[in-house]
């Protein structure tokens, strides 16, 4: 087993998400108090590894915990997946959440969700979104090597309720419909 990320972990950890993460993690490249990881398509374990071994206040990386849900949920209501796809990938990544082998960023930084497929924007904001809409944090790509609005969103990160344990959301997946994700948890004004 593993050791587990969260009890070793001294930073905020934000994991940027986009075509463009790259080019987030260059423009963050040699910032005081920020340590970058290019981790995409890292096996979860060593990603996991990496980021724990991180001592600055910010570790931003690009390694998304929940990569193969959230491609098992859009191809499924997008009708290009069978639900077994999407509980065979929700049964491993609580695997690894349960074997400290995978951990929850604090916050995502979706880069140009406006740009997204619908269902996507529908993971992002509704479906992830809905369980702690603070932590998922829209933003523009950079622009250069020297923008910076990533850094300004890392300054003013929002204060939330931390994400709830994946293995209390994540087997209801299926059940979290595009364009329908937190309306029956709302309240009808008379």
């Amino acid at each position: 087993m593993e050791p587990s990320l969260s009890m070793s972990r001294t930073g905020t950890m934000v994991a940027v998400v986009g075509s463009a993460s790259d080019e987030v993690l260059d423009s963050l490249d040699g910032v005081d108090g920020i340590e970058t990881l290019s981790l995409r398509d890292t096996e979860p374990a060593l990603a996991t590894r990496r980021i724990a071994a991180a001592t600055r206040p910010w570790i931003v990386h690009n390694a998304d915990p929940l990569e193969h849900v959230a491609a098992a949920w859009v191809e499924l209501f997008e009708e290009r997946s069978t639900l077994g796809t999407l509980e065979l990938e929700v049964q491993q990544a609580l695997e690894h959440f349960a074997g400290g082998t995978a951990v929850m960023p604090d916050y995502y930084i979706v880069l140009e969700p406006e740009e997204a497929s619908d269902t996507w924007r529908h993971w992002w904001c509704g479906a992830l979104g809905h369980r702690a809409p603070r932590r998922i944090l829209p933003s523009r790509a950079p622009d250069s090597p020297r923008d910076r609005a990533i850094r300004q969103l890392l300054r003013a990160l929002p204060a939330s309720r931390p994400w709830p344990e994946p293995a209390s959301w994540l087997p209801g997946l299926p059940f979290e419909i595009p364009d329908r994700v937190g309306l029956r948890d709302r309240v009808e004004e008379d």
